[in-house]
């Protein structure tokens, strides 16, 4: 099989979503590490923004995240789409409904949720963040977003839907990757609880914490 034909198949495409997945998963650790910065004050925080936005390992890997998700996004619905279409059958059906989790069942609409929250993250943050040219300071930008009781709530809610996808999608992306097996899976699903955790409530209790004390 060559490699058009490889990702053009359903085990290359879920490759390809693995291997995007892993990347995006690996960028959250890295925005929750700047995300941390916030209790250390405004000029810790503004900071960590400006060396990252000023590196030019940092801005080049800003491209290839956006082309990820981009690509992750695209593969996972033809997946579905195909899966779906497979799953026409009735008895198939049944089965796929019983014997899957319910993160597995709504990957594509948490996908398409954490998509849309992504789209209000860029236009509230990253964009003013960005194109400020510090007349206004990182730091406010933050902290004022976070004393909205909507944004926040949109912003927890967004992580607990964030968590659903990734409950089923860090253990998928590494069997994609065949780095799973019977042994290795009890721990790869341990590591996976601790990562969604650690990141999901990390995020949320941020904006929790500035919504509630600043």
């Amino acid at each position: 099989m060559n490699h058009c034909n490889f990702f053009q198949s359903s085990v290359g495409k879920k490759v390809i979503m693995a291997s995007t997945g892993v990347f995006l998963m690996i960028f959250l650790l890295l925005h929750l590490s700047v995300n941390l910065f916030l209790f250390s004050g405004e000029k810790a925080f503004n900071d960590a923004v400006f060396f990252m936005r000023e590196n030019i390992f940092i801005r080049i890997m800003e491209y290839v995240l956006a082309i990820g998700f981009i690509i992750h996004i695209l593969f996972g619905i033809k997946l579905h789409l195909e899966n779906k279409k497979t799953k026409g059958k009735v008895d198939y059906a049944i089965n796929y409904y019983f014997s899957t989790s319910f993160s597995s069942r709504t990957m594509v609409y948490t996908g398409i949720l954490i998509l849309c929250f992504l789209v209000l993250h860029l236009i509230n943050f990253m964009i003013p963040m960005k194109y400020s040219n510090h007349i206004i300071s990182d730091y406010y930008i933050v902290v004022s977003l976070f004393k909205n009781p909507f944004y926040t709530f949109i912003y927890v809610f967004s992580f607990l839907i964030l968590g659903i996808h990734l409950n089923h999608g860090f253990q998928s992306s590494f069997k994609s990757l065949g780095l799973s097996n019977d042994k290795k899976s009890v721990w790869i699903q341990k590591f996976g609880s601790l990562y969604l955790w650690f990141i999901c409530s990390g995020f949320s209790i941020i904006a929790i914490w500035f919504f509630f004390n600043e």
